[in-house]
């Protein structure tokens, strides 16, 4: 599984990173990516972003 971040929506306030610094990282636009896929380790910590996000950007895939 993988997380995704919707970078239309994201407004680049670095929860996701904060929450989980393993999967999303902030890129030079300010807005967050994706650095790995989810593993059984980062499992809930995508979870707590997706439901943390302040603008709902986050989805798995």
């Amino acid at each position: 599984m993988r997380a995704k971040v919707h970078k239309d929506e994201c407004i680049g306030c670095g929860m996701c990173v904060n929450i989980c610094p393993e999967v999303f990282s902030m890129g030079e636009d300010e807005k967050a990516f994706v650095i790995k896929d989810t593993t059984p380790e980062t499992e809930q910590g995508v979870a707590d972003a997706m439901e943390n996000c302040p603008v709902a950007a986050i989805s798995e895939e």
